[in-house]
């Protein structure tokens, strides 16, 4: 998903490269879904003879001032992404342009030509993004509602230090707030933890100054860092999680573990040797997980991988709840209670689905494991049921053979 860094390459770009030249043509999409509260011909008349005269930026969310209202504005939604023809604008993850690629693309929502040749155009695959056209783009959602940008408008060390110890959601959770602090997604809010030795989970309020004070580090210097390189993630620091997070769920980093928990709705990465749970917090979110461990095999070290796995959920009056999702049964465990191991078909299924790859952007694939998991125990139903008739029959058959075989014999007479 786009982040601040992608989205500030993309401003700095349009400002290099597009400043003070006049739109000749312009071809906006016909995608209501993307294309917010404006006909496709409508926004091509709004644009056509205007100069753009500065870019900016909040947030995720980047809007064109041209010489007279009404402005273009784009929130990246998880696919978005700016491009100038023969322009790099980064190399970040999927926004990388070739050169042998459709010119306009065929998912481009939003393309102008300017007077001196140069081509610009908006596009979005997966179609969560929007743009709009507004006579003033930061008086209205969303970027009236966004927070102090990371980047332009950093709170000072004691402004975030004071503001984290009255919240009593997760860490995580509040950094991927965009009311809070704008510009920070998935991957940086993974990353600054990650390097300020911070769970996911741990509740704002109960980190210590220290604390503070290092993350607040940690993303100013995570942020600047993939500004000045323009986004281009093969220029990111290689002691960097972003380079181990992606792809299957399991790796290491410097030979740590990386695991994969729910935090802020948002499927996260952290390295459970380094970044613990602390206080009455962790205390909460271990208690329950520990009685269940204590009844099945594999030890103490198996009750200390389930301990670095668990955390609490993001609303603190929940904690034991969702500690308990969190929880990972252990191989050969039943969280069940039933006795049989499950069928070997059912065993696939599941290693099928542990192999899919999560996507930062959509959350992981919670939704579609829990549907199969809906449909599995009714499938299992089935399956008793016809193995059960079987048996049935084949009762029914023995016993026919028997009684036959007993009728074909004569009975001995009696001496």
């Amino acid at each position: 998903m786009p982040e601040l860094p992608e989205v500030e390459a993309a401003r700095r770009a349009i400002e290099e490269n597009c400043l003070g030249k006049k739109i000749k043509r312009a071809i906006i999409a016909n995608d209501s879904k993307v294309i917010e509260g404006v006909s496709s011909l409508d926004f091509e008349s709004a644009l056509l003879g205007k100069t753009i005269v500065s870019a900016h930026r909040k947030g995720k969310n980047l809007w064109l001032h041209l010489d007279s209202p009404p402005f273009p504005s784009f929130q990246f939604g998880m696919a978005g992404a700016i491009y100038i023809k023969g322009v790099a604008v980064t190399k970040y993850k999927r926004s990388a342009v070739k050169d042998n690629d459709e010119w306009p693309s065929k998912y481009s929502k939003f393309f102008v030509e300017l007077d001196d040749g140069l081509e610009l155009s908006f596009t979005d695959k997966r179609r969560f993004a929007r743009v709009r056209l507004l006579k003033d783009p930061t008086s209205v959602p969303p970027i009236s509602e966004l927070g102090p940008d990371a980047l332009f408008e950093p709170m000072t060390i004691n402004e975030f230090t004071d503001s984290l110890s009255k919240k009593k959601i997760g860490i995580k959770a509040l950094l991927l707030d965009q009311s809070y602090i704008s510009g920070i997604g998935n991957w940086i809010a993974d990353e600054v933890l990650y390097q300020a030795r911070i769970h996911p989970l741990q509740i704002c309020s109960s980190l210590s100054k220290e604390n503070c004070a290092t993350l607040h580090n940690c993303i100013k210097e995570v942020i600047q860092y993939a500004v000045e390189v323009d986004a281009d993630c093969n220029r990111f620091p290689c002691d960097w999680l972003f380079h181990f997070r992606w792809g299957k769920k399991s790796g290491k980093i410097k030979g740590k573990k990386i695991d994969f928990i729910n935090a802020g709705g948002r499927t996260s990465a952290y390295v459970p040797d380094l970044q613990k749970l602390s206080g009455t917090v962790a205390t909460k979110a271990a208690g329950k997980p520990r009685k269940q461990a204590s009844k099945k095999k594999g030890g103490d070290e198996a009750e200390d991988n389930v301990d670095d796995e668990d955390g609490v959920g993001d609303e603190p009056t929940n904690e034991e709840e969702e500690s308990t999702k969190i929880t990972k049964p252990k191989k050969g465990g039943n969280p069940r209670g039933r006795g049989k191991k499950p069928p070997m078909k059912r065993k696939a299924k599941e290693s099928d689905d542990d192999d899919d790859d999560d996507d930062d952007d959509s959350g992981g694939n919670n939704d579609v494991s829990s549907e199969e998991d809906d449909e599995d125990p009714t499938e299992k139903g089935r399956k008793v049921k016809t193995n059960t008739s079987n048996k049935q029959a084949k009762t029914v058959k023995t016993s026919k053979r028997a009684v036959s075989s007993q009728d074909g014999k004569k009975p001995k007479r009696a001496k």
